[in-house]
Formats: C-alpha cells, sequence, structure tokens
C-alpha cells in the first residue's frame, strides 16, 4: 500500500516525539549531572570539625601554604587579675602581662619580645636601676600590682654575667628572681602553649638560641628533652651531628603524641613573620624546606626544625605568637 505524503509526515512526527521522550528518560541533563558529582565528591571529603586539620570550615588566616589548617580559639579568663612576668634573657628583656583565672585560662594584655631593654646601656649598677624603674613603671601602669610581677632568668642566660648583675639589682628591689632549668623551661612552655585539648596527643618544641626544649605529656606527667639550639655553630657542632642528634632523640615521643607540634621560640618567630596573616594567634608553619635562610642562625634553626619533622612525621606545626615559656611560670604559682 502507498503512503501518501501526508501519511509520511504523520509517522515522522511520531518516530520523532517517541525519540524525544526516550532521550529525556535516559540521558539527564548535564546540569544535572554536575550538580550530582559535586554532591558526591562533597561528601566524600567531608570530616568531622574540631580537628586540627579541619576541611569543613577551613579558616584562611591560619592556613599554611600546603593546605593545612589549624582552627582553634583559645578559652578566654573569666573574672581574671593581671599578672606579669619578666624574663630576663641573654641581650635583654621578654615582657608579658596576663589576665588569668582561678582556672588558668589566660589571654595575653601586652607582650614585648626582646626590644623592651637592651643591655647595652647598662654599664653600671645606677644604669641598671634607672633602668628597672623605668621599664617596670611602663609595666605598672598597665594594672600589674607589684605583687603580681615576678622576674625568671632562662637557662641560657643564666651563663652571661650581665644578667646576674641584673638579678643582684632587683633583689636590692625587694623582688624575687627566679632561676630555671632546661626541664623546667620546656614543662612551662608546654603548659602555657599547647592547648587543653590537644594535651594528650601533641607536643611541644621551643628552639631557643642555646637550647631547644621539647615536651609531652606521657601518662599524666610531662616529659622534657633539652637539645641544642639555634647557635649550635659557636660550640663547632656541625649541621649533620645536630641534626642526627636532634633526629634520634625526638623518636622518644611515643606515636600517639604527635598529632600537632606546636613551635615557639626565635627562629619559628622569623619564620611564622613571613607569612602570618593580619593578627592572627596561631600561624602554621610551611614545611622546612619551603624557607630560605637568612643568615646562619636561621639555618641552624631550619635544621633543626627538618630533624624534628622527620624524626616524628609530623606535619602540622603551628606557632603560637603569644606564648612563651614564662607564662608556663605564672600558670604554676598558687
Amino acid at each position: 500500500m502507498k503512503l501518501k505524503p501526508g501519511g509520511k509526515i504523520a509517522i515522522f512526527l511520531i518516530i520523532g516525539v517517541i525519540a524525544f521522550f526516550l532521550i529525556r528518560k535516559y540521558l539527564p541533563s548535564s546540569g544535572t549531572s554536575t550538580a550530582n558529582t559535586n554532591d558526591s565528591a562533597w561528601n566524600a571529603d567531608a570530616k568531622e570539625p574540631g580537628t586540627a586539620n579541619e576541611k569543613t570550615t577551613p579558616s584562611a588566616s591560619n592556613t599554611s601554604a600546603d593546605g593545612r589548617t589549624f582552627d582553634y580559639t583559645a578559652e578566654k579568663p573569666v573574672e581574671g587579675i593581671l599578672r606579669g612576668v619578666v624574663e630576663v634573657g641573654a641581650t635583654g628583656f621578654n615582657s608579658f602581662v596576663i589576665n588569668m583565672d582561678k582556672d588558668k585560662r589566660w589571654e595575653i594584655v601586652s607582650k614585648d619580645f626582646g626590644e623592651s631593654l637592651a643591655y647595652e646601656g647598662l654599664a653600671t649598677t645606677d644604669d641598671i636601676r634607672a633602668g628597672l624603674k623605668k621599664y617596670l613603671a611602663g609595666m605598672f601602669d598597665k594594672g600589674v600590682s607589684k605583687n603580681n610581677m615576678h622576674f625568671v632568668i632562662s637557662s641560657g642566660a643564666q651563663k652571661e654575667p650581665k644578667t646576674e648583675l641584673i638579678a643582684n639589682e632587683l633583689k636590692k628591689m625587694g623582688y624575687v628572681v627566679n632561676l630555671v632549668t632546661p626541664d623546667q623551661e620546656g614543662k612551662f612552655a608546654f603548659q602555657a602553649t599547647v592547648p587543653r585539648a590537644f594535651q594528650d596527643n601533641s607536643f611541644l618544641v621551643d628552639i631557643g638560641s642555646g637550647n631547644t626544649k621539647i615536651s609531652w605529656q606521657e601518662n599524666s606527667q610531662l616529659k622534657s628533652i633539652e637539645l641544642p639550639g639555634a647557635k649550635y655553630y659557636s660550640d663547632n657542632q656541625t649541621d649533620d651531628a645536630v641534626y642526627n642528634q636532634v633526629k634520634g632523640q625526638i623518636g622518644k615521643i611515643p606515636s600517639g603524641k604527635r598529632n600537632v607540634c606546636f613551635i615557639i621560640g626565635g627562629v619559628p618567630f622569623t619564620l611564622a613573620k613571613q607569612h602570618r596573616n593580619g593578627e592572627e594567634r596561631y600561624t602554621v608553619l610551611k614545611n622546612p624546606g619551603d624557607y630560605k635562610a637568612a643568615d646562619k642562625k636561621m639555618g641552624s634553626g631550619l635544621n633543626i626544625y627538618k630533624a624534628i619533622q622527620d624524626g616524628t612525621n609530623t606535619d602540622t606545626f603551628v606557632f603560637d605568637w603569644d606564648s612563651n615559656f614564662t607564662i608556663g611560670f605564672l600558670l604554676n604559682l598558687r
């Protein structure tokens, strides 16, 4: 039977309608496919919030160059009082005023690293006394009472003749001058720097000029190790020897205590300063190989940093801009 032209057109229309509905049913649109793919990717990558490497809502201010993050906000003190502490260092003073409550929660009120009172102008005991009085007056103006002002001489500074003269003048002015050991420094630094939520699974590193202190909590007790500092070259120690010593000793830290390394000290300060974002308290450091040493001390500090990373396989090193071992000293006062 021969179809008329109108019949042929009708058959083509029917076939076209059937093909249209088949395509809609079995070939979803590209927009729908993309949305579903994105949802699957997000669910696969989502992590539970509250970890040091939190991925759900990363903070740009606490993100390292390779994406590691540390999203943590320290607890604020409640009805605290002001306390001051001055670290008498090898070349100058570091001073801190904190607001601390009865539960040992604290926040920084003011801080001054190293440039507050240089030793060069303190030639005689009269110069020292005048300089100290002026320095202390500035701290009292911040609201710290004399009874809540404390002085600590670090283990490295105790070897410097100038610090003994300063300590004697402070004693004549009625102050107690506290001498601390490297072991105490490491433990004080841990208590001040590592947040309570991380104290059971993380460790502390304080890279100083004269020594490096490493501490962690084990069986409810604080452990500490003293290792060479960033000026080890002045003692004729080689990079390789120090690297091997640090890497070997750092292995004493139990594997379950290596979640995050909280790091402070002069060289870490210099590293963090290169990429700090605003006024954040915590800066996640880059890998040691991503920094270029500006001088010999920085190069030695990077060598120590690399040995610590290689010896622990820890991938997150968090610098705390507010902390210092002397604040841990305050936390231990009754």
